[in-house]
């Protein structure tokens, strides 16, 4: 092969890296060109520094890396493979397989959990001969993320920064969002009973066994995490240690971090502390978010994804009650209104790539009676 050949067969695949780049991360690109057409109205100076909510960006970085460390020991896997053995029938299958969905995003975000609890869901339905059912699980185990992580300050991007950002008391973060979570938690519970029960069994045995020393180093950093995210530890102390620790422990979880979701909080950041600086866009969004917070925010979701709408309406009203229930409630309804639905939607096409339009029809089908009616209850709560 000549050289200019060479150069041309390496051109090609840097093209198909950066297309395949593109395609992944339409949000952070996005975010990246809102960031930079702000800077021609508003341009860089000393106050950008203080946009950047750097204990979010420090939490979701030091969570995302010991998650990562847990997947690579396939630590969620093979409890959850447990758990899937205690099914008896299809429905208890779709209960189970949700609910470890649901409380998996309680505790490692609604994105990792749909990353490592989807695969699961393929598996059980593959082995017992029932995926004609997968698009109704995958939609299910989408809605149980996007909402079973609503419960904690870090089951999603956009909680963390809410409760960084205006400083929220735990308690009270708990009490704001419990409604919508028993809400939630009924309503799935409902959707599974349009499952026939019919029997089915999993024979198939699994070799894989935990490496306990490093699963008990792991959560220990996990539990590390967690206490900085409630202000027991200072944050400075988890950038230092946790990434330390993987670098010796296990480096490849540190290459593994969604940096594009980190990159997207940045952009964000820039985007939004530049248009609260424009007077017009700070007095429109101002005086929408005066009548009705929990709306507004629940129909931004639906156009521009909630962590951005999170991110963009908290510098415009200090209504942070009705603005994290409205960013979490909206992460059901479009396929864009949550990040990790685009995670579920990509996934399945790549499963079965004849059969998206089915997929998108019934998704936003079921997404927007869940959308409906946590809007209407989170209204009747808060009057």
């Amino acid at each position: 092969m000549t050289n200019a050949l060479k150069r041309k067969a390496k051109l090609e695949r840097t093209k198909r890296k950066i297309l395949r780049f593109m395609k992944k991360n339409v949000v952070f690109l996005v975010a990246m060109t809102a960031a930079l057409v702000t800077c021609f109205f508003v341009p860089p100076d000393k106050e950008y520094l203080g946009y950047f909510d750097l204990k979010t960006l420090v939490c979701l970085f030091i969570t995302l890396a010991v998650v990562c460390a847990l997947r690579n020991i396939k630590f969620f896997t093979i409890l959850a493979r447990k758990l899937v053995k205690l099914s008896g029938n299809l429905r208890g299958l779709f209960i189970l397989l949700i609910c470890i969905t649901f409380l998996g995003s309680m505790l490692i975000a609604n994105d990792m959990a749909l990353i490592t609890f989807l695969p699961l869901g393929y598996f059980a339905l593959s082995v017992t001969d029932k995926e004609k059912y997968m698009a109704y699980l995958f939609i299910l185990q989408n809605i149980a993320a996007n909402l079973g992580g609503m419960l904690t300050p870090f089951g999603n991007p956009q909680n963390l920064y809410l409760y960084s950002y205006f400083n929220i008391p735990t308690g009270e973060f708990t009490l704001i969002m419990l409604p919508p979570f028993l809400i939630a938690i009924g309503m799935l519970f409902i959707m599974c009973l349009f499952v026939k029960p019919s029997k089915l069994s999993i024979k198939e045995e699994f070799g894989e066994k935990l490496n306990i020393r490093r699963t008990i180093l792991y959560l220990v950093l996990f539990a590390v995490s967690l206490l900085i995210v409630f202000r027991v530890i200072p944050y400075v102390v988890g950038l230092v240690l946790i990434p330390l620790v993987l670098l010796f422990a296990d480096r490849e979880s540190l290459k593994m971090v969604d940096y594009p979701l980190l990159g997207t909080f940045f952009f964000f950041f820039i985007f939004a502390g530049n248009l609260s600086r424009i007077e017009v866009i700070n007095t429109f969004l101002s005086s929408l978010l005066e009548k009705n917070t929990l709306l507004v925010s629940v129909l931004s979701c639906q156009f521009i994804s909630n962590v951005p709408s999170a991110i963009l309406l908290s510098r415009f009203t200090t209504d942070y009650h009705s603005l994290l229930l409205g960013v979490n409630i909206g992460g059901t309804g479009t396929l864009i209104a949550s990040l990790a639905s685009l995670i579920t939607f990509s996934e399945f096409r790549i499963l079965y790539p004849g059969r998206g339009k089915q997929y998108f029809l019934m998704f936003t089908l079921i997404n927007v009676l869940f959308l409906v009616v946590l809007t209407l209850s989170a209204d009747l709560f808060m009057v």
